[in-house]
């Protein structure tokens, strides 16, 4: 493509080179290929700009960076090269989110639920072929693509967003991180509708405050035609009041909102209630239990009344979706007790999983946690706190422990533990504390194992070393 066509309505504060054909474009050395664009980003753990003179050994046509290298060079200076990237990749692929209805989803909790549910009732209420982006998998229709973040780089989500287009999609729905967002891998985008889930503490290691966290999540808004807000969160209510786009709002508790649940009834496997709005009423049941499953249905619902979709048809619809992997997901095992995997990873998350247990559970709560390394430390207590007042058993161990001492963490989540209830078990190999935690279990009992969900990893010292939860339960029994 030519240059001037791949620069159009992108801001350069200063260009060193002029028209050329450019062969592709490439953020990362090690994918060069000579001819390519290549964006030297600002990075979080480390800085582009340190590989623009491999970039040019390697046959690069042009550099886009914030701060030139001395010389003439083929530079391309803008003052964020990752918003330039986002609106250089749109021009690339086509602009193709133009060419579907795009639906954002955002929040500490529930995105990836949420845009599960929103595929499902597209397809069942509206008849979409709907491609999804998110922390699980990419999917296009039915078909999977492996996903590496919860929101891609720039590049790859425009290179996914025409792949979707190609293949016929008419929507699309995405998780849009707080990360992504304030780094701009979906500017550019419009979003025909933004659904707000909740805000609570998470990712303070990248934003720092609670205030900055609320920031990033605000700027989805302005980029979409429609806000899908919960009112019976604070965040909600701040946005609601906030942004210029047109609202619509959900709440279990608010009557002033436009959608709201009633008459709400919670079993082991399901929940069932009655959505309401102002003008219509009808009964919604979903096979996935939790209470949280009444919020994730309700900003779905309100997204589709958003889109002009009927209330009864996307009730027909939810009724037949399906959960998530790793979200409350059940694990068949030979035994008078129920094992679940859960993504849990933030206090909010752990709080509201182990509530959820709770109300099904006959026996003992027996609760397996961690918490990640090299991320916001100020939770570990807190959750510590919550597993010890929540739970009958509580066995810490390890998550994701990155590059810090699994010992310093376990430590940091036992200072929280002090004077709690459940009795307290420290097990740092993962693996040994699943065995511990399903040999401590009795008829009645619910052993969830928090935190890593879908992931079948754990990230040691950089490796992502395999282990799926599934796996190691599985082979309990099949040894025991």
């Amino acid at each position: 493509m030519r240059l001037e066509s791949l620069l159009d309505g992108v801001a350069l504060s200063a260009q060193y080179v002029h028209e050329m054909e450019i062969s592709g474009i490439c953020y990362d050395t090690r994918e060069m290929t000579p001819g390519c664009l290549f964006a030297a980003l600002p990075g979080y753990k480390t800085d582009g700009h340190r590989f623009i003179r491999e970039a040019l050994e390697r046959g690069a046509a042009a550099v886009l960076c914030q701060t030139p290298p001395d010389g003439p060079g083929p530079w391309l200076v803008a003052e964020d090269p990752r918003e330039a990237l986002a609106l250089i990749s749109a021009n690339w692929f086509g602009h193709p989110a133009e060419e579907m209805t795009i639906l954002g989803v955002t929040g500490t909790n529930g995105k990836t639920t949420t845009t599960y549910l929103l595929k499902a009732m597209l397809e069942g209420a509206a008849g979409a072929r709907v491609g999804l982006i998110g922390t699980n998998q990419n999917l296009i229709g039915e078909k999977c693509f492996p996903a590496y973040r919860t929101t891609p780089e720039s590049w790859e989500v425009q290179k996914l967003l025409r792949e979707m287009a190609d293949a016929g999609c008419t929507h699309v729905v995405m998780e849009v991180s707080s990360h992504a967002l304030a780094l701009c891998r979906v500017a550019g985008i419009s979003f025909a509708a933004g659904i707000f889930t909740n805000l609570t503490q998470d990712h303070l290691d990248f934003h720092g405050t609670m205030e900055a966290y609320r920031q990033a999540k605000g700027l989805l808004f302005q980029q979409s035609r429609t806000a899908i807000l919960n009112l019976d969160d604070e965040a909600g209510c701040y946005f609601a009041g906030q942004v210029t786009c047109p609202v619509v709002t959900y709440s279990e508790n608010k009557d002033a909102a436009d959608l709201t649940a009633k008459n709400i009834r919670l079993f082991p496997g399901k929940v069932e209630f009655e959505a309401v709005t102002r003008g219509a009423i009808t009964r919604v049941g979903l096979p996935i239990p939790g209470g949280f499953t009444i919020y994730n249905a309700l900003g779905v619902l309100a997204c589709g009344l958003a889109l002009g979709l009927p209330l009864d048809a996307m009730a027909r619809a939810l009724s037949g979706a399906k959960g998530v992997k790793g979200r409350i997901e059940v694990v068949p095992v030979p035994a008078e007790y129920t094992v679940i995997i859960d993504y849990a990873h933030t206090p909010d998350a752990l709080e509201n999983i182990l509530t959820t247990v709770r109300d099904f559970t006959p026996g003992r709560v027996i609760c397996l946690f961690g918490c990640g390394g090299d991320r916001d430390r100020t939770k570990r207590p807190v959750m510590g706190a919550l597993a010890g007042a929540l739970a009958d058993v509580a066995v810490v161990t390890s998550d994701n422990p990155r590059t810090e001492p699994p010992q310093t963490i376990l430590e940091e989540i036992c200072s929280g533990m002090e004077g709690a209830e459940a009795q307290v078990l420290v097990e740092p190999d993962r693996r040994a504390a699943i065995r511990l935690a399903l040999s401590l279990a009795k008829a009645g009992d619910v052993v969830l194992l928090a935190g890593k969900g879908h992931e079948t990893y754990q990230e040691v010292n950089g490796e992502k070393l395999h282990m799926d939860e599934r796996e190691i339960v599985a082979d309990y029994f099949g040894g025991a």
